[in-house]
């Protein structure tokens, strides 16, 4: 029953009486002085003293008495207020009586917490010890409000502020010492100079290195997630097996908005402006077919070549490439098991059990499988040449050093960066290669659930949303298929009557090259072919001006054809782009993916691998055309 009992108090003091009302006596006589605040005249005075309320709950255990004891109220609406909610909280079975503190309470639950992964472990306990306890740990647990978070993340900001102006100086430090060791350096042969410059340069590396303590990283709105991430899941535990918070005051915080970066890839505009500035358009970076085909002849010679090639065309996962041992490997049946991994908590390394999602099969290609086994007839030459000295450490790991230990994560992160560097690749990051991989595989047309389950993602939304978007190629495939729905009104004339004959298809399926080539002036000539150097199968002449006339109009002849002969277009690309800058104006180039509506349902087809662009204008494309342009193209 809600019955609480409000009074005033004040911390005044006084000669104190006993239940008589006589004076209470020192040993000497003397009145004994203490708190009279619940006796004090003055309370009868507006602004004197506090409200305060006592508030009987349910017998606990055995029928012991249990009482709420709330002070320091500036009135009484607020302590009538707040004896409500302590009221509603217990009724919620919330533990109104503790005085356990936020400090307490986060350790005791990340110690129960005895299930965690050993990084997720690491995770939690430097948000505890850094933010969490800091800022939150003097605070009673039952007291907790979404308030305090405010503040917390509010001081936060405010640290953050302060370290992007240490930054600031540690930068400016940085510029003074490098400037006073090339002034040192230049100083060479002159002996007095060279004193004073060497003087000044170790001046300023002093300056910098005492600068440098106490510089610690901003903390960014993607960390201040993960912070709150950490402060509800404990807050959650404590919900539902002690009932100790009202609500999850985490879950009502709001915070910066994160946008999850998407990879994007190093397009020769975006290699220019890095070449110019040194700076990368985005965290995630991914190289392009070409890029990646650089990569990998320049590192061909590398003692860790296998290990490159398996990042680039299996994806797998830093650790778990550390962790791989032969037993989990078959050569002959190419495939190999991802079933542990290694992991890095402040430069220790610890063997785990991957995700339930991430444990799979992956299958090689021949050429993966004969890398592979080229490295491991390396590793048992060095096998052999180190037992001789005893020096061999047997882990049966895949990938090891000359001497068999295994590798450091970290180490074949650095080694990467390293080998980018020297390449002259624009930088993309060792985990990067996983988005490589999947990008590449998109490319070549592969189902995303099998890109998902060969990533080891737990699901098919989290590869969708990072990897569809990728590449120009993707992109460009996309936007012309969109575009080739869409009925342009251009008028062209019909020089030979097209006609697709039975051989082009394979599997009911044909691919069709419109090639335009400009004659004179804004007159085009316009061919279909099934390859650089076959007849033409029908041509038509357009006058319109620039390339994507000439496109427009190859995409009307070819639609309109396929709807008089019940054929069905699949697949539209704009392959303009194919050509030199300068020829763009002259030529033009698309390639249709055409089926028949009578064939196999689209589902069950194997389409053919396609071809590249024709390098040649259609044979005959129009009599008036300039033999040069001809030779040119090709």
């Amino acid at each position: 029953m809600y019955s609480p009992n409000f009074y005033r108090r004040c911390q005044c003091k006084g000669p104190l009486t006993d239940e008589e009302g006589k004076p209470r006596l020192n040993d000497d006589g003397s009145p004994k002085i203490g708190s009279i605040g619940l006796t004090c005249p003055k309370l009868g005075r507006k602004g004197h003293g506090s409200w305060a309320f006592t508030l009987e709950l349910e017998r606990g255990e055995n029928g012991k008495r249990q009482r709420v004891r709330r002070s320091g109220f500036p009135t009484k609406e607020k302590a009538e207020a707040e004896a409500e909610r302590v009221y509603k909280d217990a009724d919620r079975g919330t533990d109104v009586l503790s005085n356990e503190t936020m400090g307490e309470y986060l350790r005791r639950w990340i110690k129960a917490k005895r299930s965690l992964a050993r990084t997720t472990r690491h995770g939690y306990e430097e948000h505890i010890d850094n933010y969490l306890v800091p800022h939150l740990g003097h605070i009673k647990r039952r007291d907790l409000r979404v308030r305090h978070l405010d503040r917390m993340y509010e001081a936060i900001e405010t640290e953050n502020a302060e370290r992007v102006l240490h930054r600031l100086r540690v930068d400016a430090l940085t510029e003074t010492r490098d400037a006073a060791y090339t002034a040192w350096v230049r100083a060479a042969g002159k002996k007095e100079e060279r004193r004073r410059t060497r003087r000044a340069y170790l001046d300023a590396n002093k300056a910098l290195r005492e600068g440098r303590k106490g510089l610690r990283k901003v903390t960014s709105a993607a960390t201040m997630h993960r912070i709150n991430d950490t402060l509800s899941s404990a807050i959650t535990w404590g919900m539902k097996l002690e009932e100790a918070f009202a609500k999850n005051w985490a879950q009502l915080v709001e915070l910066p908005a994160v946008t999850r970066p998407k990879p994007l890839v190093w397009t020769p505009e975006r290699v220019e402006h890095w070449k110019w500035t040194g700076e990368k358009p985005a965290p995630v970076m991914v190289w392009t077919a070409e890029q990646t085909g650089q990569f990998l002849d320049f590192v061909k010679g590398d003692r860790l070549y296998a290990l490159w090639h398996s990042f680039i065309f299996l994806g797998p996962r830093r650790g778990e490439m550390c962790a791989l041992p032969w037993s989990e490997v078959s050569l002959d049946a190419l495939w190999l098991r991802v079933s542990a991994q290694i992991v890095e908590v402040a430069y220790r390394l610890y063997g785990e059990a991957p995700k339930a999602d991430s444990v799979r099969t992956l299958s090689m290609s021949l050429e993966s499988g004969e890398v592979l086994r080229q490295w491991r007839a390396r590793q048992q030459k060095e096998r052999e040449e180190w037992s001789e000295a005893e020096a061999w450490v047997e882990s049966d790991r895949v990938f090891t050093q000359e001497n068999g230990e295994p590798y450091h994560p970290d180490w074949i992160s650095r080694r990467f960066k390293r080998l980018v560097e020297l390449s002259g690749l624009p930088p993309v990051r060792l985990h990067d290669l996983r988005h490589i991989s999947a990008t590449l595989s998109l490319l070549a047309k592969n189902d995303i659930k099998v890109v998902q389950e060969r990533l080891g993602h737990s699901s098919r939304q989290i590869t969708s949303d990072t990897y569809t978007s990728v590449l120009p190629e993707m992109m460009r495939a996309e936007a012309e298929s969109t575009l080739s729905v869409v009925p342009r009104n251009v008028s062209y004339d019909v020089r030979r009557t097209l006609r697709i004959p039975d051989d082009a298809f394979q599997a009911d399926v044909a691919v069709i090259f419109a090639h335009g080539a400009r004659q004179s002036g804004n007159t085009w000539g316009i061919g279909a072919q099934t390859r650089p150097d076959s007849e033409p199968l029908g041509k038509i002449r357009t006058v319109g001006r620039g390339q994507e006339h000439a496109a427009d109009a190859a995409l009307k002849w070819i639609r309109e054809h396929c709807t008089d002969h019940d054929l069905e277009i699949l697949r539209v690309e704009n392959l303009n782009d194919q050509y030199p800058e300068e020829q763009r104006e002259h030529f033009s180039l698309l390639r249709f993916t055409i089926a028949r509506s009578a064939g196999p349902d689209i589902c069950g087809w194997g389409l053919p691998q396609d071809s590249g662009p024709p390098s040649s204008s259609p044979t005959g494309a129009e009599e008036k055309q300039d033999p040069g342009q001809e030779r040119e193209a090709a």
